[in-house]
């Protein structure tokens, strides 16, 4: 019994950057998403528009001339596909709150199906859990969750292939109440692994006066993990000599509803783009 939905593996895409070596690192994850496009018209089908999602601080990194690069894998075991963004020139829109670590950029769905890669997204309206749904659910402390990314750069050789991991909500409360840009789950989380997806666990089963939850949902993305400190003391001076930076096993979730706004302010702004150029 499969409880992650094979085709939510495809959502996601590997990013990384030029190294010495001339061979790309692949340091931070991405995944596609799609949020529903303005209402069609009388007699025409509802659409979506693809996005591909990841952090803030992972952009950043290679703002200015430098080059992102995306591998999706290909259909039938073809290996991979390589995209290069420049990004200068490409279009990312950032959620309007800078302490919100999300960052999207709209995807070229020709291309994709041109050059034959097999990937999948997230619907908004299907496989995505915003707030006010977690509350209505009952979602709390304790609930599982499947991490996927690429841990410490691990992303196969020839074609991606996700690493999942496993852990649960550590402290949800705050964010649920309103007050909260950010959530905890307890999963250990590395470099490699910004800007995954974090989908909640389906239970078949719940515990008397709780509701189950029998749909594994995209519930937000990976931003960083929770660092801690040892520190050296000289036995000599009794000062401190050194400080290690140790993972605690915490990380920082940046919720799905953070990621919807921004791909709606992305979207609204190609809208107006296409409004603006029209030949009315």
């Amino acid at each position: 019994m499969a409880l992650l939905p094979p085709s939510f593996l495809n959502t996601v895409v590997a990013l990384g950057t030029m190294g010495e070596d001339s061979k790309i690192q692949y340091g931070a994850t991405g995944f596609l998403c799609a949020v529903t496009a303005p209402e069609p018209e009388e007699g025409e089908e509802a659409s979506y528009r693809l996005y591909l999602v990841t952090n803030r601080h992972v952009v950043d990194r290679v703002r200015g001339d430098g080059y992102l690069y995306l591998r999706l894998n290909k259909s039938n075991n073809q290996g991979s596909k390589i995209y290069r963004m420049k990004m200068d020139q490409q279009g990312w829109t950032t959620h309007p709150d800078s302490d919100v670590d999300v960052a999207v950029c709209s995807a070229n769905v020709p291309n994709l199906n041109r050059d034959e890669v097999e990937y999948s997204f997230f619907l908004s309206d299907k496989n995505c859990l915003t707030r006010e749904k977690a509350k209505t659910t009952g979602l709390s402390e304790g609930d599982g969750v499947f991490v996927l990314g690429f841990p410490l750069g691990d992303a196969g050789d020839e074609r991606n292939y996700v690493i999942a991991r496993y852990g649960i909500i550590a402290r949800a409360q705050h964010w649920l109440a309103g007050g909260g840009k950010t959530f905890l789950i307890d999963a250990f989380i590395f470099p490699g692994n910004s800007g995954g997806p974090v989908l909640l666990k389906p239970e078949p089963s719940a515990i008397v006066g709780t509701q189950a939850q029998k749909q594994c949902l995209l519930i937000g993305m990976v931003s960083s993990y929770i660092p801690y400190e040892e520190i050296a003391i000289s036995a000599q001076t009794g000062k401190p000599r050194m400080v290690f930076q140790e993972n605690s096993g915490l990380a920082k979730i940046v919720p799905y509803e953070h990621i919807y706004e921004t791909c709606m302010l992305a979207l609204k702004g190609i809208v107006r783009a296409e409004t603006d150029g029209r030949d009315d």
